[in-house]
């Protein structure tokens, strides 16, 4: 399936929404609040300083009551992305600033490590103290240094600190992409040292791979196992976590055993929408049913289903034909004629009596 954007001939206006609302902010809110949130900012985007707007005039507009438009404020301004500016009038009817989320990002998560103008900006430059601090502070550097030491088993010493934060003005990276540098090195070469995990930085720098995405690509074209990993993974929803070693062989048996293309094991992970916890284990169950039933190419897959599909048409056809206990039989009085049952009841009468 896919997802296409039609047309129109007619522009009815367009309200610019960030991509950064919808991927980080969006799913971790009810639907009020998202319907809150978009409305004032469609209100925000129109340029008719003539409207009398305000939170009333939005719980009207959105058929919601006023209370669940305070609640949703609330919520927004403790995730960090609108500011309320109270009115001296009134505490409750408070004005809304929208916090640009994209500077909102670099500023939280992309902030360059500052370095003093008069220090040596050779290849022999080591942050200092001073920057390896100011690192520590930044959130997304430290759940870094955190998923790197889970990775290599260890815990990194204040220099190889130093020498990974080097690697953001060296290569132009991001932390996520040295993250995956890290388990690469651990997983396909059972290497963690900070200096080898370093080589190979400079050698996807040199071809252009400079975000987890590429990283993908790159390793999908060259075959390289750890990229069906990573595929497989992202696939489930689990792209903020490292492939673990029981998964991996477990997607080992997959390729090696099963002979399976990532196509096939895609379509396997497709059926992650059955159930409410996907895991490796789910999709090895299908992929294992596939294999004894011969299942080699996605055309196999059609060709299985609608075999099932009609054995399953012929079992309930054939269940709602079969006779049970609970049949009506035929009856001894059916062997009577009308007038030797009439004359059998009057029998019976006269005994009684």
């Amino acid at each position: 399936m896919g997802f296409i954007k039609g047309t129109s001939s007619i522009d009815l206006g367009d309200t610019p929404i960030e991509n950064i609302f919808i991927d980080v902010y969006m799913p971790m809110a009810n639907g009020t609040y998202v319907k809150v949130y978009l409305m004032a900012y469609k209100y925000a985007c129109e340029l008719d300083n003539s409207l009398k707007l305000c939170n009333s005039t939005l719980a009207k507009s959105l058929m919601i009551s006023l209370e669940d438009v305070h609640r949703a404020w609330d919520f927004w301004e403790g995730k960090g992305i609108v500011k309320k500016h109270s009115e001296l009038e009134s505490e409750e009817d408070y004005s809304i600033e929208f916090i640009n989320l994209k500077q909102l990002y670099i500023d939280n998560n992309f902030k360059h490590i500052t370095v003093d103008e008069t220090a040596n900006t050779s290849d022999d430059y080591s942050p200092s103290t001073k920057d390896l601090v100011e690192a520590n502070q930044n959130p997304l550097i430290r759940e870094m240094f955190t998923d790197i030491n889970k990775i290599i088993a260890r815990s990194l010493v204040p220099n190889d600190k130093r020498k990974i934060i080097k690697w953001f003005s060296d290569y132009n990276i991001d932390p996520p992409l040295i993250v995956k540098a890290f388990s690469y090195c651990k997983h396909n070469k059972n290497i963690t040292s900070i200096n080898y995990v370093g080589g190979v930085l400079r050698n996807w720098y040199d071809m252009a791979i400079t975000t987890v995405e590429l990283l993908e690509e790159y390793l999908l074209k060259q075959g390289e196992r750890y990229g069906v990993y990573e595929r497989v993974y992202k696939a489930l929803g689990f792209s903020s976590r490292e492939p673990a070693e029981a998964d991996m062989r477990i997607m080992d048996k997959w390729v090696d055993d099963y002979g399976y293309s990532l196509e096939v094991i895609l379509k396997a992970c497709e059926s992650t929408s059955k159930t409410t916890k996907p895991s490796i284990n789910y999709i090895n169950g299908i992929l294992t049913d596939w294999h004894k039933k011969g299942v080699k190419r996605l055309e196999d897959i059609d060709v299985l289903d609608k075999k099932e599909a009609k054995a399953t048409s012929n079992q309930v056809n054939q269940s709602s034909s079969v006779k049970t206990k609970f049949h009506l039989s035929k009856s001894r009085f059916d062997e009577y004629t009308p007038e030797e049952l009439k004359s059998l009841l009057l029998r019976k009468q006269r005994n009684n009596s």
